[in-house]
């Protein structure tokens, strides 16, 4: 991995230029989406079963999964990764549940209320890639926190894989039998966003899309937010890690690994003050790669401009640096780790201390792993039960509340040269 050394470089710095990521640019892949989303939305399902051969290299005769084919791929599941289905479940429902928000009533004088309800998106697309790993998980994180916010109808697509005769694969179709998905569409890429978005043969429109995908996903979804909600645009996954000589260098190294294991854009960060770890890692990582069975795609991710060792002149430094970044996953191994973590502004999930690995995350630690990406944790947030969840203000005065305020209402209305509005509460005080 490359060095950035930012010692010696006090405030003059632009942090978050000092650590680039890398190339995705969604602008470019802009005219060809554009192209596929015209094509699904005049074209329909013969459109998609199109597009479906050009892509997937499989040509379909339904888009939609068959009844049963999730409950026999379940049934046919290895019992131990059912098992770590249903621990994963059962963790994600916990959180999930305790994020519900309930209903805010404010009484700000006698007979007037205001109440801020949450209420839960009525159908919901949920999108789960299929590209160079079955990602199962993000079944999971998806589709239980839009279970547990109340959504009353979900679909989910995955890309069509030819090595299983066109479904989709079979431990993702597992997953949505445990979950209760019943609504599933062998569907990929920006055609899958497009029929989500447009209501496309027997899956009809959604009012909301989640879930991670590549490029092609991506801009799709800046196309299409218009004409239905999104969660994010989410990029290649990124890891930062946050270190002092404290940390075990094959713990950040295998970390490192990780992540780089998703893709070959993936970013994979260490930020320290000490050149002796950075140089233990570099060891730990010669060794761990050649042992990994996917070594080469890692090296790529290694190399690349998007990973890198950053060299700071103490933690404090670091932090600047990481709250800049504002990676995806930011994991935090110093001896005051904790204290560290509690002064993060910007990341889409922390991780404190050596034995909290992004990994865990990703599967069993009970929090979301559809994260920001890009930077864009300085400004949004992962994937929640708040994301299928919408507030509405529900007003109530009685007469005597509305006289209370109708001149504070009259003479504001008349500021703006809004006589009408005015007017809609005078009339009321007359009678």
């Amino acid at each position: 991995m490359r060095r950035i050394d930012l010692r010696g470089s006090g405030h003059h710095v632009d942090y978050r230029a000092a650590v680039p990521r890398a190339d995705f640019d969604v602008e470019a892949a802009v005219p060809a989406v554009r192209e596929i989303c015209e094509a699904v939305r005049t074209g329909g399902v013969d459109a998609i079963l199109d597009l479906g051969e050009r892509f997937d290299g499989v040509r379909l005769d339904d888009i939609r999964v068959p009844a049963g084919a999730a409950q026999d791929a379940l049934d046919r599941l290895d019992p131990d990764i059912r098992a770590g289905l249903e621990e994963s479940i059962r963790r994600l429902r916990a959180t999930c549940a305790a994020e519900l928000e309930a209903d805010a009533v404010t009484d700000l004088a006698p007979g007037a209320r205001v109440t801020h309800r949450k209420v839960p998106v009525d159908r919901v697309g949920l999108y789960v890639p299929g590209g160079l790993a079955p990602l199962v998980s993000s079944v999971l994180m998806n589709v239980v926190p839009a279970q547990v916010a109340g959504v009353r109808s979900i679909a989910l697509a995955s890309p069509p894989q030819k090595d299983f005769g066109g479904s989709i694969h079979p431990t993702v179709l597992a997953a949505c039998a445990l979950l209760g998905v019943e609504e599933i569409y062998a569907v990929g890429g920006a055609q899958a966003i497009a029929m989500f978005a447009y209501g496309t043969g027997p899956c009809r429109r959604v009012d909301l899309v989640t879930g991670p995908g590549n490029i092609w996903v991506v801009t799709a979804k800046r196309i299409l937010k218009g004409q239905v909600g999104i969660d994010s645009e989410a990029g290649p996954t990124e890891i930062a890690i946050l270190a002092d000589d404290t940390a075990d260098p094959a713990f950040v190294a295998a970390d490192l690994i990780s992540q780089a294991e998703h893709d070959p854009l993936a970013a994979a960060v260490l930020v320290t003050p000490s050149t002796a770890l950075a140089e233990a890692v570099d060891v730990e990582l010669e060794t761990q790669v050649a042992a990994t069975k996917h070594s080469e795609r890692i090296g790529i991710s290694l190399a690349g401009k998007q990973s890198g060792v950053v060299l700071v002149d103490d933690l404090d430094q670091g932090l600047d640096v990481v709250n800049a970044y504002a990676a995806e996953h930011l994991e935090i191994h110093t001896a005051d780790a904790a204290d560290r973590a509690a002064r993060v502004r910007n990341a889409g999930a922390v991780f404190v201390g050596p034995y909290a690995p992004v990994s865990l995350g990703d599967y069993c630690a009970g929090s979301n792993h559809v994260l920001p990406t890009g930077g864009c944790a300085c400004h949004s947030s992962g994937l929640s039960v708040r994301a299928f969840t919408k507030s509405v203000h529900v007003v109530e005065y009685s007469r005597e509340a509305l006289d209370e305020v109708a001149g504070h209402v009259v003479t504001l209305a008349e500021a703006e040269d809004l006589p009408g509005h005015g007017a809609a509460v005078a009339v009321r005080m007359q009678r």
